[in-house]
């Protein structure tokens, strides 16, 4: 068990694109959401794919199990997906000793960008970008597992 510990931010503006040293596209689904725990497949460009299960938690910490899944596998799972598909890229940005993941997202919910940042520990501070915009760790709208059912597209 690994514990996941981020922040979560709005992007403002284009500036971290310069930036960015690796970009993927990421569809992912969930099997199950039940307010304490969600179950999401991730597929990576169609060429890998991940099981997670994630706790539910407020705030920066939360218990993590993720599993390498057989690409077929994930694909014939689609079928029993629990809301809609989230669809997005996911672009690497480092800055001031840390690699910010920027979501970029596609679909019902284009026009959402948000970062995130892992931490080692609750307590530490990272410097922000000029791009981050107001933090939203505990806004639960911007989860994943919340936009499967309410889209940006629909706030």
């Amino acid at each position: 068990m690994a514990i996941e510990i981020e922040r979560k931010f709005l992007v403002i503006g284009d500036g971290w694109r310069a930036t960015a040293i690796s970009s993927r596209r990421l569809r992912q689904f969930y099997l199950s959401r039940d307010g304490r725990s969600s179950v999401r497949v991730r597929i990576e460009a169609d060429r890998r794919a991940w099981l997670t299960i994630k706790t539910a938690a407020s705030g920066t910490s939360r218990s993590e199990f993720e599993y390498a899944l057989p690409m077929q596998d994930a694909k014939d799972m689609v079928p029993f997906a629990e809301g809609a598909i989230i669809d997005k890229v996911r672009h690497i940005v480092p800055y001031a000793g840390f690699d910010w993941e920027v979501d970029v997202f596609a679909g019902d919910n284009a026009g959402l960008v948000v970062a995130e940042v892992e931490l080692d520990s609750a307590e530490q501070a990272p410097d922000l970008p000029d791009w981050i915009g107001n933090e939203v760790t505990d806004d639960r709208r911007y989860y994943n597992a919340s936009l499967v059912h309410r889209p940006f597209k629909d706030w």
